[in-house]
Parts: C-alpha cells; sequence; structure tokens
C-alpha cells in the first residue's frame, strides 16, 4: 500500500513540530519521495544520526518487504 506525501509529513510533524518540511512524490507513483526537514534539533547532530531521527519518526513504515514506503531520500539539517 502507497503513501500519501501529507501521510508521510503527518508523521514527521509528530516528532518535528516546529520543523520545515518538504515532502516530494519523485515518481508520481506513491512509493518513491524526497523529503526535506530542517529543524533544530538536529543541531549537533551527524547526518547518520539526523537521518535516524527521521526514520524514526516514520515509524517503522519503511520496515521491510511489508512496508507502505518504499523510498525516501533525505535531506536533513539545523537551521541557519
Amino acid at each position: 500500500m502507497a503513501m500519501e506525501a501529507e501521510d508521510i509529513e503527518k508523521l514527521l510533524r509528530e516528532t518535528f513540530p516546529q520543523a520545515r518540511i518538504t515532502v516530494t512524490d519523485m515518481a508520481g507513483d506513491g512509493n518513491h519521495y524526497a523529503a526535506e526537514v530542517i529543524d533544530e534539533s538536529f543541531r549537533g547532530l551527524n547526518r547518520v544520526q539526523q537521518q535516524r531521527a527521521v526514520y524514526s519518526a516514520l515509524k517503522g513504515r519503511m520496515d521491510g518487504a511489508n512496508g507502505q514506503l518504499h523510498a525516501l531520500a533525505l535531506t536533513t539539517k539545523a537551521p541557519d
């Protein structure tokens, strides 16, 4: 089952309520997305730690063959 961009943003917003979040459907198929998450909580974290936090916020939607979300290209950073 595919996910909608709004569903992804809602999940991210639960963990990062003050973040600037942009979710883009890259292929128009509901399975391949890009997300940019800019949040103060990323300050001092390396890129791997930031991306792990985002994947955790997705609450298992990308886990294994049964995940609802097939691919997510991430850009994460703290605000300038």
